[in-house]
């Protein structure tokens, strides 16, 4: 399918499916942005290399989950747009 021959259906799966991929990244970004925290009381009884596990999620592993859904977020927005012939050359 061409870029000029994008249906008015096709545009809808194209946003549905985009969509999903959105909603799905927000909430694993919630979860990971504020749900942990919310854990970090219990979290804290653990402790690694002396530190409060809760603590280590917050200052690193929070971070390392963002930028693994960022990785994962551009590489499945990636495959979509090349299943409707939309990728970027």
């Amino acid at each position: 399918m061409a870029r000029d021959a994008l249906t008015p259906e096709n545009a809808r799966r194209y946003w549905q499916e985009t969509s999903r991929l959105m909603w799905i990244v927000l909430a694993i970004w919630f979860l990971l942005g504020l749900g942990l925290h919310a854990f970090s009381d219990t979290l804290n009884k653990v402790v690694i290399l002396g530190f409060p596990l809760g603590f280590y999620l917050a200052a690193q592993g929070a971070l390392i989950g963002f930028v693994v859904v960022i990785f994962w977020y551009t590489r499945r927005q990636n495959a979509i747009d090349e299943d409707f012939n939309l990728s970027e050359d």
